[in-house]
């Protein structure tokens, strides 16, 4: 990781371990002391029951929810297999079934075959997120219709150990709420939708801050302890849409709407604990406890990558992982929206922790995937992160009411 010519910047640890990260080549990834001294009442404002449980997303429009949306605290992501069998109008009857029952639920409605309808009545801002991937459309014939982008990431051996448990997939379910039980809810009755017609190839889920947790709305954090989705575009710049959604140039029917990378990255707490706070920060180019740029004061403040310490050494190292991770120009650019995990570790270990890491963007050929060419070949984060799930999904245009997800495609 870090060098040895650092010298008072690296703690014993840090200075121990520098070797091996550099060696081994090297993505997003302090702790304030507060005392709880909220009255019950400043409490009821914070997580008010009802206005956390009531809280509504909208469905229908030109753009599917789930992307742009807030992020809420909770989130499960599903793929499912198309069976052999399934043809373009199994397809439309599953996208309809979806669309119809989603649209209910964001509304805290339950699903026409839901059998525990009890479990809708609070939306907690729900959104449902519907996805294809590469090979859906081939499966029913539409293959000509599928953009170019929609393939599999290219092989990173220099980091992937990937999984098929965790990886690829014909059809995407992403689905997010401000309350747990709310998405399990949903993600069942959706689930039970393609009974038949496609199998469910994995589950992933994911947390953020609980509602309420920190009011002053900054960035998530991950379970390294870092900031984790600083550097997004803003909706109030002039290029957002054009970064975000697809124009339809390619395909007609992906007008309005954008591609998903999602990564499962796996992160081994053990050996990250290992190192000093220093070193830590280093590897990463920024503080623990604000986010800021080693060459900053505040999450925000532009990065310095031309800065220069005492002894002539760049202040934010140049493997650093912001520094691999900046954009080399505007087109590289994406829009974060992470969740962690925590799952139940293997015998003998006592941490299964991770970040899924969902990208969203017009094109990942053009915009993700040169940042993530830049992360394999050199990022010091990679000592403490193992990429184990990739799959790439498009996501289209959302739909009025009357429609549905996909419409433009399986009836184009």
């Amino acid at each position: 990781m870090a060098r040895s010519d650092r010298g008072p910047q690296l703690g014993r640890r840090g200075f121990l371990t520098g070797g091996a990260a550099l060696a081994g080549g090297v993505v997003g990834f302090g702790v304030a002391d507060r005392t709880a001294t909220s009255s019950s009442a400043d409490r009821a404002v914070l997580t008010d029951s009802r206005a956390v449980g009531d809280a509504t997303e909208p469905f229908y429009g030109d753009r599917q929810a789930g992307v742009t949306t807030a992020p809420q605290a909770h989130a499960v992501f599903l793929a499912f297999d198309l069976s052999k069998k399934a043809h373009r109008e199994n397809l439309t009857g599953v996208l309809r079934t979806w669309t119809h029952d989603a649209a209910r639920l964001a509304r805290g409605r339950s699903g026409l075959a839901d059998l525990q309808p009890e479990l809708a009545e609070h939306p907690a801002r729900l959104t449902v997120t519907i996805g294809f991937g590469p090979n859906l459309l081939g499966k029913v014939g539409l293959g000509g219709r599928s953009p170019q982008w929609l393939r599999p990431l290219p092989a990173f051996p220099q980091i992937d150990r990937l999984e098929d448990r965790w990886s690829g997939g014909d059809l995407l379910l992403q689905v997010c709420a401000d309350d747990p039980l709310t998405v399990a809810h949903a993600a069942r009755v959706l689930a039970s939708g393609v009974r038949g017609v496609a199998t469910q190839r994995w589950v992933q889920r994911g947390f953020r801050r609980a509602v309420g947790t920190d009011p002053s709305g900054r960035t998530q954090r991950n379970l390294f302890g870092q900031l984790d989705g600083t550097v997004n575009p803003a909706p109030a710049e002039s290029d957002f849409e054009a970064l975000l959604f697809s124009d339809g140039a390619e395909q007609q029917w992906m007008r309005g709407g954008t591609s998903l990378v999602l990564r499962r990255i796996r992160m081994t707490m053990n050996s990250w604990e290992e190192i000093d706070r220093n070193s830590r920060e280093l590897s990463v180019g920024r503080k623990l406890d604000t986010g800021a740029p080693l060459t900053g004061t505040d999450e925000h403040d532009p990065a310095d990558f031309t800065a220069m310490n005492e002894v002539g050494l760049p202040v934010i190292p140049a493997e650093s992982h912001i520094a691999r991770a900046h954009s080399r120009n505007r087109s590289e650019t994406i829009l974060r929206r992470p969740y962690n995990y925590d799952d139940t570790p293997q015998p003998g270990e006592i941490s299964n922790s991770g970040l899924l890491f969902a990208a969203y963007q017009a094109d990942p050929v053009r915009q993700y995937l040169p940042i993530q060419q830049r992360l394999a070949e050199q990022d010091m984060l990679n000592t403490w992160t193992v990429p184990i799930g990739s799959a790439v999904f498009a996501i289209p245009p959302g739909c009025q009411e009357g429609g549905y997800i996909g419409q433009g495609v399986v009836e184009g």
